[in-house]
C-alpha cells in the first residue's frame, strides 16, 4: 500500500492524477510571439537619424578629447571606433531589434552596420599592419639613424663661459624665487598663481627662465577672463633677479584657459591634423610672449620613429599662429629632451643590430638618467652623459644638443657618472648634510668638470662643487662660483693637469667704480645681512653680501672705496657688486678650504642649477581640457 502524505491539507499527488486516477498532464501555456518593435520611418530617415546621432557624438567627444584627425595618431583610432559603435547603436534602435535568436540578432545587426562595420575591419587591419612595419625587431637600423651624431673634441669646441653665462637657478629654485617674488605683489597674489614650466631660454644675451602666469581657482577666471593674464615672470638664472613683466593687454590664450581660449583646443581647431608636444612657454627678443608647439611626426612605418618636424607659434595675447619648418632664431626650445635621450638610446642599442643589443652587447650604449641645459653661442644646448649599458659606475663620453636645431655631438671623455660625481661632492661637506643638484658640464682649463651646487635641508643652495670627470676624487667647493673656481684649479695643478700659471681665474667683463661713498642701507634677506652703498659717481646703489665682504659692515658715509663688479649690470638701479675695497688695497677674496669649509662661507642666497630627471617622452596628440 503506498504511502501518502498530508501536508495541513495539501495533497500534492492530486495534480498527478486525473479523475479515475490516471496520470494527468496540464495543458500548456498558449506562447504568445514576441512583439517585434516597429522601425522608425524609412530607410532613408533611419540613415539620417544614424548619422545625425553619431556626427553630434562626433563633435562634443572631439571637442572634449582633441584627436589629432591623423593615421600616426593613436588617439584617431580610438575616435574612430567609438563613431562605428556609436552609428551601430543607434542604428538597432531606430530599426526596431528585429530578429530571433542570437542569430538572427546578429545577422539584423549585420544588415544595419555594414559600412560600420567594413571600416572597423579596414581600421585592424591598419593597426596590425602599421605595428609592424613600426616594431623595432624588423626596424632596427632605421630606429638607430633618428638622431644624426657627431663626434667632437671637448677642450678644442666648448669654450670656457663666464660667470655670467653660468646658469645658478634650476627649475625649482626658479619657481621658488618666482612664487615669492608673486607672494609681495597684493594685487596679484590672490588673484593668480606661478605656472610650473620656467622655461630656460636666452633673452638678449642672458640665461633666464620665464614662466607664464594662470588663474587661481576657476571662481578667479571668471572673474580675470575678461583681462586675461597680465604678466609673465623672468627669472635671471645668473643674478637670481626676478621681473614681473606686466604687459598692456593680456594673455588670453594659454593652457590656463578654457573652452575656445584653451591654447591646446586653439591649436587642434586651426591644426586638426597636426600632432603637438607639450607647448613651451617663450618670449621673443622684444618681449612679447609665444608658446612654442613643436610638432610630433612618426617617420618609422605608422607609429614608430617620433622625430619634431618644425613648430607652431602662437602669440599668447592675440592668438595668431604660424607653423614653421624652420623655426626663427629667437627660439630656443623645439627638441624636448626626453625625445633627444631616446632617440640617442636607439642608436647606441641598435646600430649593431637589434639581436647584438640582447646577445653580445658589443658598443651598446645608453644615456644617464639626468640632463641639464647651457647655453652656447645664443642657444640652449642639453647636456647628458653617456654610459655602457653592462656598467652604471663610469660614463664613456656625454653629449650636447642644441634645442633649436637638434644639431647633437658626442664628445668622448672617460669618467665618473653624474652619480658618482654628486656622492663625490656631498662627500666633502658630509657635516652638512648638503644634498647635491644634478650637474652642469663646464670646461675648466681644457678639463671637462661637473659644476653643481649643494642645496640644505630648506633648499636654498648653500655652495658650489666642481668635480673632474676623469678623475673624480679632485672635488672642490666654495661659497661663490669664483672661491669654486679658484680652489678647483690650484687642484688641478697640484695634481699635475694644469700648470701653476693656469691656477688664476681671468676676470670676464669685469668692472670697477671708485668714489665717495655718499649713502648706505641695510637689509636682511634670506638670513643673510646685505648693504646697499651708493657712491657720489653713480647713481644706483651697490649691493654686497657682508658675509662675503666684512669690510662692508665698518665703513661709513664719506669713506673712500673700489667696488667690484659683473660690467653688463651697469645700467641696473641695484647692482650686484662682490667686492669691495679702500683704495690703495685688494679686494679680499675668502679662501674656501676643500675639506670643511665654515659655517659662515656656506652662508649664501645663491641658487643652483640642476634639471630633473628624464620623464616620459610628452608626444602623441593634444591634451585634453
Amino acid at each position: 500500500m503506498p504511502l501518502e502524505f498530508n501536508f495541513g491539507g495539501f495533497n500534492p499527488g492530486a495534480f498527478s492524477q486525473g479523475p479515475e486516477g490516471e496520470a494527468y498532464t496540464p495543458p500548456p501555456r498558449p506562447h504568445k510571439p514576441k512583439k517585434q518593435r516597429k522601425p522608425i520611418g524609412n530607410a532613408f530617415t533611419r540613415v539620417l537619424i544614424n548619422l545625425g546621432v553619431t556626427l553630434l557624438f562626433g563633435l562634443i567627444y572631439f571637442y572634449l578629447e582633441l584627436p589629432a584627425l591623423n593615421l600616426h595618431a593613436e588617439d584617431f583610432y580610438v575616435f574612430a571606433f567609438l563613431l562605428c559603435a556609436v552609428y551601430c547603436i543607434t542604428a538597432v534602435f531606430t530599426s526596431g531589434f528585429q530578429g530571433t535568436g542570437f542569430k538572427g540578432y546578429f545577422a539584423f545587426v549585420k544588415k544595419q552596420c555594414t559600412i560600420p562595420f567594413l571600416v572597423f575591419v579596414a581600421l585592424i587591419a591598419t593597426i596590425a599592419v602599421g605595428s609592424i612595419s613600426s616594431w623595432v625587431v624588423l626596424r632596427a637600423g632605421s630606429y638607430s639613424e633618428l638622431l644624426p651624431l657627431e663626434t667632437g673634441d671637448f677642450a678644442t669646441e666648448v669654450e670656457e663661459i663666464s660667470y655670467d653665462q653660468i646658469p645658478m637657478v634650476d627649475k625649482d629654485s626658479a619657481q621658488r624665487l618666482g612664487t615669492r617674488k608673486l607672494g609681495e605683489l597684493a594685487d596679484m597674489v590672490s588673484q593668480f598663481e606661478v605656472q610650473d614650466d620656467f622655461t630656460q631660454i636666452n633673452y638678449k644675451g642672458r640665461p633666464v627662465r620665464v614662466a607664464s602666469l594662470g588663474y587661481a581657482d576657476l571662481i578667479k577666471w571668471f572673474t580675470n577672463r575678461s583681462e586675461g593674464l597680465p604678466a609673465y615672470l623672468v627669472v635671471d638664472m645668473v643674478t637670481q633677479d626676478v621681473e614681473v613683466v606686466r604687459l598692456s593687454e593680456g594673455m588670453r590664450y594659454t593652457p590656463a584657459e578654457h573652452f575656445s581660449r584653451y591654447l591646446p583646443r586653439h591649436l587642434r581647431f586651426h591644426y586638426p591634423t597636426m600632432m603637438f608636444a607639450d607647448p613651451v612657454f617663450e618670449i621673443n627678443e622684444e618681449g612679447t610672449p609665444y608658446w612654442v608647439c613643436p610638432r610630433m611626426v612618426k617617420t618609422i612605418g605608422l607609429f614608430g620613429g617620433v622625430d619634431v618636424k618644425g613648430a607652431v607659434l602662437v602669440n599668447a595675447i592675440t592668438g595668431e599662429s604660424e607653423y614653421f619648418e624652420e623655426v626663427p632664431g629667437w627660439v630656443d626650445q623645439v627638441y624636448i629632451a626626453q625625445l633627444i635621450m631616446q632617440q640617442y638610446d636607439y642608436y647606441g642599442m641598435y646600430h649593431n643590430g637589434f639581436i647584438n643589443s640582447i646577445f653580445g652587447q658589443r658598443d651598446v650604449t645608453v644615456t644617464t638618467q639626468g640632463y641639464n641645459y647651457i647655453a652656447i653661442n645664443d642657444d640652449v644646448y642639453m647636456y647628458t652623459g653617456v654610459t655602457s649599458v653592462t656598467s652604471d659606475q663610469s660614463n664613456i663620453g656625454f653629449l650636447l644638443s642644441n634645442q633649436r636645431t637638434k644639431e647633437t655631438k658626442f664628445y668622448p671623455s672617460a669618467g665618473a657618472t653624474e652619480a658618482s660625481a654628486q656622492a663625490s661632492a656631498m662627500s666633502q661637506v658630509q657635516q652638512m648634510r648638503y644634498v647635491a643638484t644634478f650637474p652642469l658640464l663646464l670646461n675648466i682649463a681644457d678639463q671637462p668638470t661637473y659644476f653643481m651646487s649643494l642645496k640644505g635641508e630648506d633648499g636654498l643652495v648653500k655652495m658650489y662643487a666642481m668635480v673632474n670627470v676623469q678623475q673624480y676624487s679632485i672635488v672642490s667647493t666654495g661659497g661663490t662660483v669664483a672661491e669654486c673656481e679658484q680652489s678647483y684649479r690650484k687642484a688641478l695643478a697640484h695634481n699635475g693637469l694644469i700648470n701653476e700659471g693656469e691656477t688664476e681665474v681671468e676676470p670676464s667683463d669685469r668692472a670697477e667704480f671708485s668714489g665717495k661713498i655718499t649713502e648706505i642701507r641695510t637689509a636682511v634677506m634670506d638670513g643673510d645681512s646685505y648693504y646697499f652703498i651708493r657712491l657720489e659717481t653713480m647713481p644706483a646703489f651697490f649691493r654686497l653680501n657682508a658675509a662675503k665682504n666684512p669690510l662692508a659692515v665698518i665703513l661709513n658715509v664719506g669713506d673712500e672705496v673700489t667696488i667690484g663688479f659683473r660690467g653688463d649690470d651697469v645700467d641696473a638701479e641695484i647692482i650686484s657688486a662682490d667686492t669691495v675695497s679702500r683704495p690703495g688695497t685688494k679686494a679680499p677674496v675668502l679662501e674656501v678650504p676643500a675639506e670643511e669649509p665654515s659655517a659662515d662661507e656656506t652662508l649664501t642666497d645663491a641658487v643652483a642649477p640642476a634639471e630633473s630627471s628624464a620623464d616620459d617622452l610628452p608626444v602623441t596628440e593634444t591634451p585634453a581640457a
